[in-house]
């Protein structure tokens, strides 16, 4: 597809003419194409047929504007466009209809909204005179998706699209990013206006890279320099910001171990020195021990998760509290900060990194060790290395990880597979992890990790599913072999909603209220969309069909027999604090 300056007028390097008159639906087109899109996710429906109809003509072009990927189902719309821009850094986009087209959307749209992805949904709407009638298939989608976005606004006239288009782009992907949604009535899609391409880069009242403070950065370069016992948290921001370099640095300069949340897991090379595992409620022994022992505690673009803090009222009491964010609402939301650095991290670590001394933190650091040989010994190698028994998740987990040597996207769904694959793949490369953190969305995985191989093409995707999140999305199988997405499923099929089961056997004496599934032949499926399959019962057949799965050419769906009962260790229990973590659960 050809590269374009989008600073530039679309005239010049599109054959368009600034000041024709065209409708608002071929408007839309000649701004998103102005705003560097690439792909879109959707599924036409009545209300957004104008938008489809402009559409034919620059996917059917021979040089092509777009690439087009009929999804199956709107959800997956909105999933595949959030893997899209989890990989690649840009802004997704979904197109979909009214109604229950548009409200399909919005189990993603409040995914994204927690996990600061930034994606624009672009749905139809009925025309502006039969708004509020009860007309087919109308909603109020503008008031529904107002709590879940950074911004949603109904278009309701075609000389306002290039500006609501430019607009939307803007506010989703600039300072913390985030989903936008545009309800784009009929009338405005076939009206007609003069075409004038714009840009956005300035909303009133909206400041999303707040100024670093230089007082707030010589504070905290003051508390790290005269810390003996400085602990980093490193989340999803540092990803979002591109600081990773930044914060290679920071970490180095000061001799910091650091610790990832889990959307921050590729934001540091799992093999780094410094690196000592990742945090939260199933994370590793030694960090979540170690939130309790640090004297200042360094929060880099996280956001305090009840699922890393555990208990609040015991949280990291001895510390100070240092938070750098971009998002002044998250600063003492949760945790009571000490110092707050507002602003962009790769700004804000640069700033504080200048002003540290080279320090030697080795006796602190080699306090980690003892705590991970314990839950090396005690929970990883018999997860990772088992010499009997059914086939474990962690094992096959890890015997995908090795297969691709750390290069790989790691996508997941919900549950305990997510819980296992976040423990046990390894990263080398940044934006490598593809997960519904804050909302935890059974069926996320299946289509974000087909908008993840459009937003990396040429890095190969690995999907970590369940059985029962698998059959939630079950139906982006047809799109899968539509594009032909070269997904490899890693289908860890256990007969249960295991994180529940967990949950049930823990607090509920074992009751197992409605989580055994009975499940259907994934070999037969597969055979009826035409991806490749295979199983692995026999532990000794791991390593072959992994390799087999990584080098076989196109999607592939890898089933794995595992441990029903097998439960995800260690874990700070509900009610806990972080250093009450069990390394065994007595159920």
């Amino acid at each position: 597809m050809q590269k374009r300056n989008t600073n530039e007028p679309l005239a010049p390097w599109a054959g368009v003419k600034i000041g024709e008159e065209v409708s608002g639906a071929e408007i839309l087109m000649r701004a998103l194409y102005q705003e560097n899109v690439k792909t879109v996710f959707g599924y036409p429906g009545g209300a957004i047929m104008p938008v489809y109809d402009a559409l034919y003509t620059y996917t059917h072009k021979k040089d092509p504007w777009f690439t087009h990927v009929l999804v199956r189902h709107e959800q997956g719309a909105a999933h595949a466009a959030e893997g899209y821009a989890r990989v690649s850094g840009e802004v997704g986009v979904a197109i979909v209809t009214s109604g229950p087209g548009a409200t399909n959307t919005l189990t993603g749209v409040a995914d994204a909204m927690m996990d600061s992805i930034p994606i624009v949904v672009i749905a139809g709407q009925v025309g502006v005179k039969a708004l509020g009638t009860d007309a087919f298939q109308e909603v109020d989608l503008v008031d529904m998706a107002q709590p879940i976005t950074k911004w949603s606004y109904q278009i309701r006239r075609p000389e306002d699209v290039a500006w609501a288009v430019n607009r939307a782009f803007y506010i989703a992907k600039s300072g913390r990013p985030g989903p936008v949604v545009l309800d784009f009535p009929r009338n405005a899609q076939v009206g007609k206006a003069r075409w004038m391409p714009g840009k956005a880069d300035a909303v009133r009242s909206y400041n999303p890279y707040p100024k670093v403070n230089d007082d707030a950065v010589k504070v905290a370069a003051e508390l790290i320099n005269h810390s003996k016992k400085p602990f980093a948290l490193v989340g999803h921001g540092v990803e979002i910001g591109k600081a990773q370099e930044e914060l290679l640095t920071f970490l180095e300069k000061a001799d910091i171990p650091a610790a990832r949340t889990l959307l921050g897991l590729s934001a540091l090379p799992s093999d780094h020195p410094l690196n000592m595992g990742m945090l939260g409620m199933h994370g590793n022994y030694a960090p979540n021990i170690k939130q309790q022992e640090c004297d200042v505690l360094i929060a880099i673009g996280m956001r305090f998760s009840d699922r890393v803090t555990g208990r609040l009222d015991k949280y990291a009491k001895q510390a100070k509290i240092i938070h750098l964010d971009i998002d002044p609402a998250e600063i003492d939301k949760n945790v009571k900060t000490d110092v707050a650095v507002i602003g962009d991290c790769k700004d804000s670590l640069s700033k504080i990194t200048a002003l540290l001394r080279p320090n030697d933190h080795k006796r602190w650091i080699d306090s980690f060790k003892p705590l991970y040989e314990e839950e090396k010994r005690e929970v990883i190698d018999p997860s990772v290395r088992p010499k009997e028994g059914p086939l474990l998740m962690g094992e096959v987990i890890n015997a995908v990880a090795e297969a691709t040597h750390g290069e790989a996207v790691m996508c997941n769904d919900v549950g305990l597979h997510q819980m296992f694959s976040c423990r046990y793949f390894k990263f080398k490369k940044e934006h490598s992890v593809v997960s519904s953190g804050g909302f935890g969305t059974m069926g996320f995985g299946l289509p974000a990790a087909i908008g993840a191989t459009f937003g990396a093409p040429d890095r190969t995707v690995v999907l970590f599913t369940g059985d029962g999140s698998f059959q939630m999305c079950i139906e982006e199988l047809g799109t899968i072999m539509e594009q032909q997405a070269p997904v490899k499923i890693i289908l860890l099929n256990n007969h249960y909603l295991g994180n529940v089961r967990q949950w049930q056997d823990l607090m509920y004496n074992h009751r197992r209220s409605f989580t055994y599934m009975l499940n259907p032949l994934y070999e037969k499926i597969a055979e009826g969309y035409g991806i490749n399959y295979d199983v692995i019962v026999n532990r000794e057949d791991l390593k072959e069909k992994v390799e087999r799965m990584v080098t076989t050419e196109g999607p592939f769906i890898l089933e794995c027999a595992v441990k029903e009962e097998e439960n995800v260790t260690p874990m700070v229990t509900p009610g806990s604090s972080v250093d009450e973590m069990q390394l065994h659960l007595d159920i």
